[in-house]
């Protein structure tokens, strides 16, 4: 049994093809909102709706096994909490995404954090502005 499942079970959840469906979608497809999740999933099975996909991301995010950070003004988006923990530079201009390993925001952040007693969801944190080049064609 995987770590995942035993997760999953050790928590009362029962695995379901669904359930694992959602997971390999959302590793599959790195940073993903919950319709590009169900688009995928789709693709393998037509036994499963979109409030389906939206519960499991719920539920997986409550266990850890994915996290969910809001990289848009839309939905969230999923990604799998496995690997490194990390953060989000998002570009209002073009839309691209960074992601910054925990231990540079913790080296960006940490003076501040430790100043005000205050421990950041590094994996949830997402910082908006504008990247390199829309910068440089703003001016």
């Amino acid at each position: 049994m995987t770590d995942w499942q035993t997760r999953l079970r050790e928590s009362g959840h029962r695995l379901t093809p669904q359930r694992e469906l959602v997971l390999a979608a959302v590793e599959s497809l790195g940073h993903a909102t919950p319709d590009e999740v169900y688009a995928e999933v789709r693709t393998h099975s037509d036994a499963i709706n979109l409030s389906t996909v939206y519960r499991t991301l719920e539920l997986l995010d409550e266990l850890g096994l994915i996290r969910h950070a809001h990289l848009t003004d839309r939905a969230p988006t999923y990604h799998s909490a496995a690997g490194h923990e990390h953060s989000h530079l998002v570009c209002r201009g073009c839309g691209t995404t960074i992601s910054v390993g925990r231990a540079a925001m913790e080296g960006a952040l940490g003076a501040l954090a430790a100043e005000h007693g205050f421990e950041p969801d590094y994996g949830h944190l997402s910082v908006f502005g504008r990247c390199a080049d829309c910068a440089a064609a703003a001016t």
